[in-house]
């Protein structure tokens, strides 16, 4: 075991972390620094981007935060009428492009009488980011509500109100993962290139994304990128030291019997109709006016004919993805619970890291690494891509592992060694059905990620080897708005299908327990 899991290891870092330490010691090495040391960091360009993009992550954060933890209290905590069904309608911007959003409140705004430009700039990132990311501190706050003991709650209850006891109780027992999902949505805005480039915000992002594709001046956007990187290693140096004990595994997670839910009487009313207001503003209407400008069935038919093939390869590339992850994932989980060597632990620091990069630094790097006479076999081929996807999205698959894999005693598996079973016969008959189904979620998240990924594939695919929403992003510049409506609510389709479905099956699992 301890052979096997180091190989994964070495294996793992190898393929995601060296390329991106090799990036940076070349970019020092070289001078690239010292060159353009006064173009990147002393020009008043370079703080205006730095400007814009601290600015816009952080109002984002802020703003899903604000309104994401009270609406996962309320999807979370309350008996809501139909809460299975708005958390999936906040959740479905976050399994799109997020320049999908961007495209179909354009249009909404336009069909209303307002001009194109209407959602440019500033506000208009901000708006369509918070309806993006708002399901991020909404999932995490009713993930998190469920590993508070309700033997607490109910102490509180003796003595309090409800408010207080979620006050002074409830909060504060999951205030690491509020902050967790602040972190994520501040990173994830941070890297966020689609949409500044779409409604012409100017960010870091784009700068180094523009520099590497436009005039190919790679010295450049390697030193653009650091900045970024920084800002990453040092959120993920916050996260490992402050948070993740708290929130990486759970030693206690209430189950329906048990779980204490909040009464709303009345105020479930206008609860209730805020709660569809909001889903309106956030999906409803978005992916309405997609349809509207989508228009007849011809349309739709067209597009098809133009994408099919780019349809086809993000779905491969996005179930391959998906196998390639869950497998590193589960191994990463297992290896950082038990730490059967020494370095073991340093394996989930390095996996957050590289999910804070932003996906074009990922994507740079990678180029940086693979761009060899003697790699072509994986930089001109789809496996650069799943490199990429491997990197940049380890994180969620280990930590949905990590945290299944801890809520099993180890007596059981300590048991079956006594009586003589060895590692692969404990794995196999213990390991993997009793994590079964966070094997299956993380799959799933995994492929959903993939498949609306944007930042990374669109730099690392091979020649006529596309996906849908990279051709969808390349089209939205010159393609008419009938046919980017279309493609773009093609794309939702064959996201929010599988989801839809997905969510079902865990919703009917979750009420039978």
């Amino acid at each position: 075991m301890r052979l096997f899991t180091g190989v994964i290891a070495i294996l793992f870092l190898g393929l995601t972390l060296l390329p991106v330490g090799a990036m940076v010691w070349q970019t020092f090495a070289s001078g690239t620094i010292a060159s353009h040391f006064d173009e990147l960091f002393l020009s008043a360009q370079a703080w205006k981007l730095l400007r814009h993009t601290i600015l816009l992550a952080t109002l984002v954060t802020l703003l899903t935060t604000l309104v994401g933890v009270p609406l996962g209290i309320l999807m979370g905590k309350t008996d809501l009428p139909l809460r299975p069904l708005f958390v999936f309608l906040f959740l479905v911007p976050l399994l799109l492009p997020p320049y999908i959003v961007a495209v179909a409140w354009n249009d909404l705004l336009i069909m209303a009488g307002f001009g194109s430009g209407t959602l440019s700039g500033l506000g208009g990132s901000l708006f369509v980011l918070f309806c993006v990311y708002l399901s991020v501190p909404t999932l995490m706050t009713i993930l998190f509500l469920r590993t508070v003991p309700p033997s607490l709650e109910e102490a509180g209850r003796l003595c309090a109100p409800w408010p207080s006891v979620l006050r002074y109780v409830t909060l504060p027992m999951i205030l690491p993962g509020i902050l967790l999902s602040a972190m994520i949505v501040f990173l994830l805005s941070l890297g966020e290139l689609s949409v500044p480039i779409y409604l012409h915000y100017e960010v870091y992002a784009v700068e180094s994304f523009t520099q590497f594709t436009a005039f190919y001046r790679f010295d450049t956007a390697t030193a653009t990128a650091l900045p970024l990187i920084l800002v990453a290693l040092v959120m993920t140096m916050a996260e490992n030291r402050f948070l993740k004990k708290r929130t990486a595994t759970f030693r206690h997670f209430a189950g329906s019997d048990t779980f204490l839910r909040i009464s709303l009487g009345f105020k479930r009313y206008p609860l209730f109709l805020a709660a569809a207001f909001l889903a309106s503003v956030v999906t409803i209407l978005p992916m309405t006016a997609l349809a509207l400008e989508a228009g007849d069935f011809h349309h739709l038919a067209e597009a098809f004919l133009a994408s099919h093939d780019a349809l086809l390869r993000s779905l491969l590339y996005a179930a391959a993805g998906a196998t390639l992850l869950t497998f590193f994932g589960f191994l990463l989980g297992y290896t950082l619970l038990k730490r059967p060597f020494r370095c073991a632990g340093a394996l989930d620091p390095v996996a957050i890291f590289l999910f804070t990069l932003p996906g074009t630094v990922v994507a740079i790097a990678m180029i940086f690494f693979w761009n060899r006479p003697f790699a072509q076999i994986v930089y001109a081929t789809p496996l650069i891509v799943l490199l990429g996807y491997l990197a940049k999205y380890s994180a969620l698959t280990g930590r949905i592992s990590l945290a299944r894999l801890s809520m099993i005693p180890a007596s059981m598996e300590e048991a079956a060694q006594m009586a003589g079973a060895d590692w692969s016969q404990r794995l196999r008959h213990i390991l993997l059905p009793l994590t079964a189904d966070a094997i299956a979620g993380a799959w799933v998240v995994a492929y959903l990620f993939i498949l609306r990924d944007v930042d990374l594939t669109i730099l690392l695919y091979p020649p006529g080897e596309d996906t849908l929403p990279v051709r969808i992003f390349t089209m939205m510049a010159n393609g008419s708005p009938e046919l980017v409506a279309s493609l773009c609510l093609i794309m939702a389709t064959v996201t929010l299908l599988p989801a839809a479905a997905a969510w079902g099956v865990f919703v009917r699992k979750r009420r039978r327990k």
